[in-house]
């Protein structure tokens, strides 16, 4: 090794880990915490501040305040960036990548042809739900919806009725599966800082979702007795689409020379692929003895970044390769699945920065003791606030990553087992889905995509989500139970 290396190394080792100048009191960090998050919530609110310099300036601020020292502050900084990102970073990546690579080729539309075929033209909206529900595992929730609007328009035009009475139900499953099963950022982000089992995650999650698909088909269809008022910009665009807008092979590149969509056997292969591949590795950790050779199998075959990484390279081979796109054009569209991301990559840093801040700080053991006192499960708790920060900032993302950032030490140091931290994740994310309205992104993309005023997004969009959230809590409750969560 490097001599002058290696002093380094060993130094680091070595270090003593960073604790506060001065032991402040349980009211006094609590009221720090309450502080720094009041500010996070002005800053991103008030003065539109990006989530992610807010939440840096907001985790320096309160590691101040805490009296850690100034020498560590950004020592603190580094270690929190790096312990979130080393987790989440390739597979928010390599996810994106996936889901560009089906929304390019017209899988998507392919998707929804299929089964609007297969269940019939008066089961429209059943199909839409359907395809909503499986192009959102890879696919992320602003670019599902906006990939499937012309499919939207399409069937509202040939109905003639309002594009809500379609969008509406495929949109509620789009954002549950968004907020809760990975590969998305959010649940991701918040799996790394719990060190949660992905694959249980997965697993559950997705089975929690299916009966909240029913459901948002339900809600929305009560709600769609109603009219609503069309907005005039987006009734103009429905017009433009008849029957022959159904297929679109896909965006300007590579896709819109190909000859015909993929399959839609062929896109179902592909984002449920991952998935299995991840299945099965827990199934195999969870059965195989830890020194049997096969587990180390398992392991590396669950593995959520090498399962993605197989779904890219299948995508690359059953996509690019075989409709002749060339590298150029199949890397640009690798290229460009990127950027789009690099705000929420930033935010789950800074959002780890945060986290690690409250632990640094004493932070989370003392909001730890105080809500043991309480006597609430930490579950509960985890759902409360995770709804509350999202109704206040809007972000899913920032409130799953603030929520499990507080909580850390109440989960690091409650004796849970892997099955009851991955059912706590779960139920944080839940709490992201509720309550989405002015403050959220998602928000005015669907009320602006499918022509809704803001009285009636705010009656439609955040009473379904509300809904959904509060039932997929009650659904991750009864998971709770069933792992054992109550013995806590």
């Amino acid at each position: 090794m490097n001599p002058l290396v290696n002093p380094l190394l060993v130094g680091a080792a070595d270090a003593p880990a960073i604790k506060p100048a001065v032991e402040l009191g349980t009211p006094l960090l609590l009221t720090i915490a309450a502080a720094g998050i009041a500010l996070l919530l002005v800053l991103i609110i008030r003065f539109k501040i990006q989530a992610f310099v807010a939440l840096l300036a907001v985790s320096i601020l309160v590691g101040v305040a805490a009296q850690i020292p100034l020498k560590d502050i950004f020592t603190v900084v580094t270690n929190g960036v790096g312990s979130t990102m080393g987790k989440v970073a390739l597979l928010i990546a390599l996810g994106a990548i996936l889901g560009r690579m089906i929304e390019v080729s017209g899988g998507v539309q392919s998707l929804a042809t299929h089964f609007t075929e297969k269940l019939g033209a008066k089961r429209v909206a059943v199909a839409l739900t359907a395809v909503g529900f499986l192009v959102a595992i890879p696919v992320f929730f602003e670019v599902g919806v906006i990939v499937l609007v012309p499919i939207v328009y399409a069937f509202a035009k040939i109905a003639k009725v309002h594009p809500i009475k379609f969008g509406l139900p495929m949109a509620g499953i789009m954002l549950s599966i968004h907020v809760a099963v990975p590969p998305h950022p959010g649940i991701v982000a918040g799996a790394g800082v719990f060190g949660a089992d992905i694959g249980l995650i997965t697993l559950i999650s997705l089975i929690i979702c299916v009966p909240l698909g029913f459901l948002s088909y339900w809600v929305a269809s009560i709600m769609n007795r109603k009219d609503y008022e069309l907005l005039p910009g987006v009734k103009a665009q429905v017009e433009e689409f008849g029957s022959d807008s159904l297929v679109h092979v896909g965006h300007d590149g590579p896709g819109a020379r190909a000859v015909a969509p993929p399959r839609p056997g062929l896109i179902m292969f592909l984002i449920a692929a991952p998935i299995v591949q991840i299945l099965l590795g827990t199934v195999g950790t969870l059965t195989i003895a830890k020194d049997n050779y096969w587990y180390g199998v398992a392991s590396f075959i669950g593995n959520p970044f090498f399962a993605l990484l197989v779904a890219v390279a299948l995508s690359f081979f059953l996509l690019a390769v075989r409709r002749n796109w060339s590298l150029k054009e199949t890397g640009e569209i690798f290229e460009g699945a990127l950027p789009p991301i690099a705000s929420i990559l930033m935010v789950v840093a800074a959002g780890g920065v945060f986290g690690e801040v409250l632990r640094t700080s004493g932070i989370g053991a003392a909001l730890s003791h105080t809500l043991d006192s309480l006597g609430l499960p930490v579950i509960v708790l985890g759902f409360i606030i995770s709804l509350a920060l999202r109704a206040a900032q809007g972000s899913a993302t920032v409130a799953i990553v603030t929520t499990t950032g507080l909580l850390t030490s109440a989960v690091m140091e409650g004796g849970y087992s892997p099955a009851q931290i991955a059912v706590i994740v779960i139920a944080i994310g839940f709490g992201a889905l509720g309550l989405s309205h002015v403050t959220d992104a998602g928000f005015w993309t669907v009320i602006r995509y499918y022509g809704l005023t803001v009285s009636d997004g705010l009656k439609t969009w955040t009473v379904l989500t509300t809904i959904l959230g509060l039932a997929g809590f009650v659904l991750t409750y009864v998971a709770w139970i069933l792992v054992g969560g109550l013995a806590h």
